[in-house]
């Protein structure tokens, strides 16, 4: 069994997955509380947070495994907050080191390009290197508040970059529209929300690069042109219009992306598609994409909910299932902050 740590940002958790089995257990802890009356994660509070969470949560989970053996150590060595990473590669470290056990180190944003592919061994834990033969190559779009690109998962399972963002990741743009209209954090849950009831035709917001040959992302436009219209209005029409402006701003948002998603689906030969990331958890976002996969005829995998946002289940099964974290291993761990999907 491998024991996984996740502390990139503002989420402390562990995990353990059972190649045999599948993942056997989770445990989360989430700090929106303590950041959400300062409109962002702040670094610092987000670091002595971990440092107080990492030993409660190993306690239960120490409680779960009791009689099993955990074989191995996992911990997000990047990308993500410097002092966030440190705290949780440090204290895999300590684990490794106490429990005679070998650490590997894992890219956080591999672990968001695998983790469609937790459900799939989920069904069948004994076959899952011929069923994810039958996958690849597989298209993948990461969406999160701070990335977001689309990549290749190759049949040999090394990855690479299809296109990215040239500016704001979609998730940073929904938060930064979020706090333009005046609503709280994080705030793609909260433009979610109020999108249901609103009109997705009522404003007409920029769609990024629009050129098809051109597979970059872009959405700092967007942001600018919401933040225009928002200047224009009184604030009694932007309270009564709420809806209508986050229906119209997210649905600028998806198409976007369905869009560079299509244009890379049309030029590769690809076997499925995948959707991961926080943003992943936008239904209206999976339902554009599921629609694509069957225009293309290909299986559409989307990270279950509890595995889109930052998680240790992720890291844990990318641990297990991606060649690379196998060459980042041993007490020489470094951890990475501005690691890339390729690194």
């Amino acid at each position: 069994m491998i024991l996984a740590l996740e502390s990139s940002c503002d989420e402390t958790a562990l995990a353990v997955f059972d190649p045999a089995r599948g993942l056997a257990g989770e445990w989360i802890h989430s700090q929106i509380a303590i950041h959400e009356r300062h409109g962002g994660v702040v670094p610092d509070l987000a670091a002595r947070e971990h440092l107080r969470q990492v030993a409660p949560l190993l306690e239960r989970a120490q409680g779960f495994w009791k009689g099993s053996r955990v074989s191995r150590i996992a911990v997000t060595r990047g990308p993500g907050l410097a002092a966030c990473l440190a705290l949780g590669v440090a204290s895999a470290k300590a684990l490794a080191l106490a429990w005679k056990l070998p650490l590997s180190g894992v890219n956080h944003l591999r672990g968001h390009a695998w983790s469609p592919f937790i459900a799939v061994h989920g069904e069948s834990p004994g076959d899952f290197s011929g069923r994810l033969g039958g996958l690849l190559p597989h298209l993948g779009l990461v969406v999160s508040g701070g990335h977001t690109l689309l990549f290749c998962l190759g049949a040999d399972r090394t990855i690479s970059v299809v296109a990215s963002t040239r500016d704001d990741a979609a998730g940073e743009a929904l938060d930064k529209g979020a706090k333009l209209l005046g609503l709280g954090y994080p705030g793609g849950p909260l433009i979610e929300k109020l999108a249901l009831g609103g009109r997705a035709d009522a404003y007409r917001f920029p769609r990024g690069i629009i050129r098809k040959s051109e597979l970059s992302f872009s959405f700092s436009g967007l942001k600018t042109s919401l933040r225009y219209l928002v200047e224009k209005m009184p604030a009694s029409e932007v309270a009564e219009r709420r809806a209508d402006l986050c229906a119209s701003y997210q649905q600028a948002v998806i198409e976007s992306l369905a869009r560079k998603t299509r244009t890379a689906l049309e030029q590769g030969q690809f076997r499925s598609l995948g959707l991961s990331g926080g943003v992943a958890n936008n239904l209206r976002l999976r339902e554009t994409l599921a629609a694509e996969a069957v225009r293309h005829r290909v299986p559409f995998l989307a990270a279950r909910a509890e595995h889109t946002g930052d998680n240790a289940g992720m890291i844990g099964f990318a641990a297990w299932a991606d060649p690379a974290a196998a060459a980042n291993q041993g007490s020489g761990l470094r951890i990475e902050p501005s690691l890339g999907i390729e690194g």
